[in-house]
């Protein structure tokens, strides 16, 4: 037997797979910036964030946000809507800007 043990409302059970359980104690990702301790809640504080370092934006792609750093060959791109910016995309980012982001549960 494995997976996690609930208990809510007075009731134990057992989870196999907690990754696909839908429960209050799942925490969600979010982006952070660090230098100002900023949870960043739009891509338009991303793209201000992004440009600050020098990323800029690239408007080829209209179903995508892309980001392009001249200094280097790292191309940032993001779905266009925000509700579908995932953890994937963040650590994208916390790793093209590692001193900069970083990915905290919320």
């Amino acid at each position: 037997m494995s997976g996690v043990w609930v208990f809510k409302n007075g009731v134990l059970r057992l989870i196999e797979n907690p990754a696909n359980e839908q429960s209050s104690t799942i925490r969600r990702k979010v982006l952070l910036h660090i230098p100002t301790n900023e949870v960043i809640t739009s891509y338009e504080a991303l793209e201000r964030k992004l440009m600050s370092l020098g990323w800029e934006r690239y408007y080829d792609d209209l179903d995508l946000l892309q980001f392009h750093k001249r200094s280097s060959v790292d191309l940032i791109s993001l779905p266009k809507e925000f509700n579908r910016f995932k953890s994937m995309h963040m650590y994208d980012i916390v790793v093209k800007n590692r001193e900069t982001f970083k990915v905290i549960d919320m």
